[in-house]
């Protein structure tokens, strides 16, 4: 059987039935990794010896027994380089693990290494100085996304069953779509963070990756629930996310919006995601043209980003600045600029923003938009400088579609709907109600269903698979 390509929650099954040993999975796993990784550069830091020693001692009982993961460089592993993508961090090795980490050992998953991401997860195109960059599975010659680029470009490739990833501005939806695979922000605390520099932080988000929503709901069952080190973790079980997914959409009011008031949008993702619409009509939805009012969006998502970086790096700024990248020393300067007045207005303008849209999915249970304004672009261009002819001013600008939905602190997956005439993936992003994660997973999840995309794979793992290639 194909272990790689085989959906992670059939996988554990088969492992708990002794249909399939933990050794053989990891081998196989292990295999993938060294055939294809040095194609695309996702996986930077390999720990196969680890990991099979593990593999040789794993309780067959726990949920996910041998299923391999690699975490994103951002995410501290104890007794495993962790770098941040920084050359600062070039040799760091963390003496403890991240709550995530805890977790998902304690259920039986193998560390198999660490995921490439940019510079302190800084940008949606993941390459930094220590490891170069990640390329697309679909397109080698274009970037993955990011920042959870190695990990979406993993899973995409059967290196990995499934991946975690941050999400600020676009990090888990970008390189989901840009790699044709599920990356889904869940709300602020359903995953806690820790340690973290700032226990109260509500911007940054883990969550998880996968090729189906369903595995991806499987992933975040372990990783979702309340941790006492982290004071905004929301009390829910991750259990719950072990439900079945399946649920009649007759009659859900849908909102459905082309570029979220007036953003620039490539011709081409508009294109792809018109087509869909029927899905939605099929499925028994009540859709509609709407969207929720974004004015301020920028100001307040910028201005609390750039605290943020403030807040982690700003340090980093006296200490080390001739190692930084240009757009972290620009981000945290931004953070140096702010005065009490600004810091106070960003503020009130989240509560704002999350009220409007509160109140517009009282009207539309969810909304459906893009994930992306323009498809996957050239691996040597840092970030677009235009979009459908519209310059861009900064790094973050051409991430408008994801972060203007990060501001308002509602749940959002990125989901496959299609490609592009030269083959290049092109998601959808679904936007729920606040805490209903669940919801967002079972519509992600019968759109998947009725469309099957999830299911082309990258050229460079098809060649003699005999795999699905559906469009």
């Amino acid at each position: 059987m194909e272990i790689c390509f085989t959906p992670a929650r059939q996988l554990a099954r088969l492992i708990r039935a002794r249909k399939l040993s933990a050794t053989e999975v990891v081998n196989a796993f292990i295999a993938q990794i060294e055939r294809v990784n040095p194609k695309v550069n996702a996986i930077v830091t390999f720990t196969p010896e680890l990991a099979l020693k593990r593999a040789k001692s794993i309780d067959r009982g726990k949920p996910f027994a041998g299923l391999p993961i690699a975490y994103k460089d951002v995410v501290p592993t104890k007794g495993i380089r962790t770098t941040w993508g920084s050359p600062i961090y070039r040799d760091h090795v963390p003496q403890e693990d991240h709550v995530i980490v805890e977790r998902l050992s304690a259920a039986g998953a193998v560390t198999l290494g660490k995921t490439n991401t940019p510079e302190f997860a800084a940008g949606s195109q993941t390459f930094n100085k220590l490891f170069g960059a990640t390329r697309n599975p679909y397109d080698l010659s274009k970037t993955c996304g990011g920042s959870s680029g190695g990990a979406g470009a993993a899973v995409a490739c059967g290196m990995l069953p499934f991946a975690d990833g941050s999400d600020l501005a676009a990090s888990l939806r970008n390189p989901g779509n840009y790699c044709n695979v599920v990356g889904f922000r869940p709300t602020p605390g359903r995953v806690p963070a820790w340690p973290s520099p700032n226990g109260w932080d509500s911007l940054a988000v883990i969550g998880p990756m996968a090729r189906t929503v369903d595995d991806c709901a499987f992933l975040l069952s372990a990783m979702a629930g309340p941790d006492p080190r982290a004071p905004v973790s929301i009390a829910e079980p991750g259990e719950i996310f072990s439900n079945s997914l399946k649920r009649n959409f007759k009659k859900a009011r849908i909102a459905w919006s082309r570029d979220l008031g007036g953003l620039p949008m490539d011709d081409r993702v508009t294109a792809v995601l018109c087509a869909r619409k029927k899905v939605f009509k099929d499925l028994g939805c009540v859709l509609e043209e709407a969207e929720p009012d974004f004015s301020a969006a920028t100001e307040a998502f910028e201005a609390l980003r750039a605290l943020g970086f403030l807040q982690r790096y700003g340090v980093l700024l006296k200490q080390h600045r001739n190692q930084l990248k240009d757009t972290v020393i620009w981000n945290i300067e931004e953070g140096l600029k702010l005065t009490p007045e600004k810091i106070a207005r960003a503020q009130a303008l989240r509560s704002d923003l999350f009220h409007r849209m509160r109140r517009f999915l009282e009207r539309h249970e969810f909304l459906l938009c893009p994930v992306n304004q323009l498809p996957p672009f050239s691996i040597d261009e840092e970030w677009p400088r235009e979009v459908a002819g519209v310059r861009m001013n900064n790094y973050l600008d051409w991430m408008k579609s994801c972060y203007y939905i990060t501001i308002t602190s509602h749940p959002a997956i990125s989901v496959p709907a299609g490609f592009t005439p030269e083959g290049l993936p092109v998601g959808l992003q679904i936007v729920g109600r606040y805490r209903d994660d669940f919801g967002v997973l079972q519509l992600a999840h019968a759109f998947e269903q009725a469309t099957q995309v999830w299911k082309r794979r990258p050229a460079l793992v098809r060649a003699g698979s005999g795999a699905d290639d559906v469009g």
